[in-house]
């Protein structure tokens, strides 16, 4: 965590489902938190060598708090876990200040949020903006089942008839029909989604087919499947002098740290853009989640934490 970090304190910690924790963050003293919008997140600082992203699931208020929704992952390496066992009200934890890679676009004549199971965090934030700003939108929660839902009474409350509840074990008068909903889009809607890998996926592949512009499609990933399998190249690091050979199998992160070059990760799977280098020289073989369509076809940016080369050789600007 560099010297842009925030100290603050838990202030609230509360299990909303068995799987889910929710902590509010308050400033240290008498200080105040940074202010952000609607789709931000902040890295944390679950040990001396995991950060993690999280996204801020209030609305911003002057002197408030960020209110985190953590999900304890089966598949953990070591954050949502470590969170989940170990951090209590009072502690005293660091993070960074607010980033948003998510933007809300206010323009939009309609807004379409869906959230998937713990990916309805940064949509809350959203609904909120929209809502003050007295936007047309709707807000789709999808989960598992009601008990695997967190924050149902404000959402409930706080958004009436905008919200949708799609719940995995319910009747199939209210199950997800994206299809049915993207067949005819109004001009100008704009769709956000985030959630699982697989879910995501459904509703981006839906919202192109019913022609839907992709800059008026938006998504966050929250984790990923990674995979660095293939033919070995080489990478020249300019900045620091050093060439190495990516094996197959090793990302180019592991090869340069293991070479002695500093190189900032955090999710190492490829949704949190961290690790973004530029690349000088040579084809990168785009495996991320975080760089849009139109980026990679720039070719001039490579997540080094899971992408790989087409090129025998890669020059980047590290």
């Amino acid at each position: 965590m560099d010297h842009e970090s925030v100290k603050v304190v838990i202030a609230r910690r509360e299990m909303q489902t068995p799987e889910i924790v929710v902590l509010e963050l308050a400033a240290v003293g008498t200080g105040t938190l940074p202010p952000f919008e609607a789709g931000a997140h902040v890295d944390l600082q679950v040990s001396e060598d995991i950060i993690r992203q999280y996204s801020l699931s209030n609305a911003y208020e002057e002197g408030g708090v960020y209110r985190l929704g953590i999900l304890n992952d089966p598949n953990s390496r070591g954050g949502s876990s470590s969170i989940h066992a170990q951090f209590a009200e009072g502690d005293e934890i660091r993070i960074s200040r607010p980033r948003n890679h998510f933007p809300l676009d206010m323009s939009a004549a309609h807004t379409i949020l869906f959230g998937g199971g713990i990916g309805i965090t940064p949509m809350i934030s959203m609904a909120y903006a929209l809502k003050k700003a007295g936007k047309s939108f709707e807000l789709h929660y999808c989960c598992r089942s009601r008990a695997n839902a967190a924050f149902l009474d404000e959402l409930s409350s706080q958004f009436g008839d905008q919200l949708s509840l799609h719940f995995d074990d319910g009747a199939d008068g209210q199950r997800l029909a994206p299809a049915a909903m993207l067949q005819t889009p109004r001009a100008g809607v704009h769709v956000y989604v985030c959630g699982p890998t697989g879910f995501m996926d459904w509703i981006i592949d839906t919202a192109k087919q019913a022609g839907l512009p992709s800059k008026q499609i938006h998504f966050e990933y929250f984790s990923a499947e990674v995979d660095t399998s293939g033919e070995a190249f080489e990478v020249f690091a300019a900045v620091s002098g050093v060439t190495v050979r990516v094996a197959d199998g090793v990302s180019i992160a592991n090869a340069l740290k293991a070479a002695g070059v500093k190189v900032n990760v955090s999710c190492e799977e490829g949704v949190c853009g961290t690790c973004i280098c530029d690349v000088l020289e040579g084809t990168p073989d785009h495996r991320d989640h975080f760089l849009n369509e139109e980026e990679k076809a720039c070719g001039d940016q490579i997540a080094v934490c899971c992408s790989r080369a087409k090129s025998a050789r890669l020059v980047l600007d590290i």
